[in-house]
């Protein structure tokens, strides 16, 4: 723990002059019981238990072990660009609320894309990094970024954490302070606090209460349909044979061919390789029941992969690769298997990352993302959310015109 802050929802901030740290003090409706923002480096300095009390029952990426696997597996820290600044709030010497937030001094691995924001800054001479970003790395998938305790207040600890964000981010010199793939239902406090909400979107499956996946095709156009039946004809004519793999199935040479299909999509877009081969095998120590790999191989070599995530009522589809090219196996490993899972376990949602609109003919609906920002320079602020503005009225309008659903219409 680097510092502690106690919190009042009645008046702000002021400094202990007593204190040669970046000690903070209020006052408080009840003293006898102020909350304290106490700040972290690391997640060893965090029970895991007391963190995981707090984490969503359908998001994984924010589970204790995940995060921790970041650190250990050397993909946060020092040289990296994400440096841990986590944030807790006890109250009564209990953890009643959390965010994830990192020292950023670059824009690599966030998804919410801020370069142009970057250059603003340098062409201006001033600059725009360090920032502090609330996040999970390289993860853009949506989950609260406020975390609260469900026995807390959710309104007064969420402003305590913001608060203490804003005070964090002031006292080490960021530009700003941004919140990313946050849930719609955490705007209000965001927008009570002066933070700009900006929409941006993905494309995700939603189960209609299929029984399996021929209720799914049904549901389809006849074109979408049929273009899915024959694509998958298509991979079982070239001999593939698919495995699905999960919980105790899943054994340390699975994950090293698995890191090895990774790697090869890394080089092939001509990307950094974020993730260690490390972080894949504590991960698969640690979070195996939320692991489900589909693997594809032809005669006994395995060829392809996807990594997927499942908790609760929800899968994740996080990464995907090749070491040949076969026709219709990328679709076949990362949606068609990926939402025959989700059917056959009754879940809810099927989150596939970032872009693609060909996702939309398999399936996939356009749904809104959001994130939140606070700019410290004034000017700045003033025009990035002028530009926010734009941008969201840009949005509203491209959606509007997106390609056609491929559904049917409801009889």
């Amino acid at each position: 723990i680097i510092a502690t802050v106690k919190w009042s929802t009645s008046e702000p901030l002021i400094p202990n002059p007593e204190s040669g740290t970046d000690r903070l003090l209020t006052k408080k409706l009840n003293p006898l019981f102020p909350l304290e923002i106490l700040h972290f480096s690391s997640f060893k300095e965090i029970d895991e238990k007391e963190w995981n009390e707090l984490t969503e029952d359908d998001f994984p990426f924010l589970d204790h072990a995940y995060l921790l696997a970041m650190e250990e597996g050397g993909c946060v820290g020092e040289g990296t660009g994400w440096e841990p600044a986590y944030l807790g709030v006890r109250d009564q010497g209990r953890l009643v609320g959390a965010s994830c937030l990192y020292e950023k001094t670059n824009s690599y691995g966030e998804y919410i894309f801020d370069w142009e924001w970057a250059h603003a800054f340098e062409r201006y001479r001033q600059n725009y990094y360090p920032k502090l970003t609330s996040a999970v790395p390289f993860t853009p998938a949506t989950g609260r970024k406020l975390l609260v305790h469900p026995d807390a207040d959710r309104a007064e600890v969420e402003k305590a954490l913001v608060q203490g964000a804003l005070e964090k981010s002031k006292n080490s010199g960021a530009s700003s302070l941004h919140y990313l793939f946050i849930r719609e239902e955490e705007i209000p406090v965001f927008e009570s606090m002066g933070f700009q909400i900006r929409h941006t979107f993905q494309f995700h499956w939603l189960n209609q209460d299929y029984q399996e996946f021929n209720d799914f095709l049904a549901r389809l156009k006849s074109k979408r349909r049929k273009d899915i039946i024959r694509e998958r004809r298509k991979v079982r004519e070239q001999q593939i044979h698919i495995e699905l793999l999960e919980g105790d199935a899943i054994q340390p040479e699975h994950i090293q061919v698995m890191y090895g299909f990774y790697l090869s999509t890394i080089d092939k877009k001509w990307a950094s390789a974020y993730l260690t081969l490390d972080f894949f095998r504590q991960i698969q120590t640690t979070m195996r029941e939320n692991m489900v790999l589909i693997m594809a191989r032809n005669d006994q070599e395995w060829v392809a992969g996807s990594i997927n995530y499942r908790k609760g009522n929800a899968l994740f589809g996080r990464y995907w690769g090749c070491f040949k090219d076969y026709r219709f196996l990328h679709f076949e490993l990362c949606y068609y298997q990926t939402i025959e899972y989700a059917i056959n376990h009754r879940l809810a949602l099927f989150e596939a990352g970032a872009q693609g609109s060909h996702k939309v003919q398999r399936g996939f609906l356009p749904e809104k993302t959001y994130s939140a920002h606070w700019i410290e320079h004034p000017a700045f602020r003033k025009a990035i959310f002028d530009f926010l503005d734009q941008e969201r009225n840009a949005l509203k309008i491209g959606l509007q015109e997106f390609e056609s659903s491929p559904y049917r219409e409801e009889d």
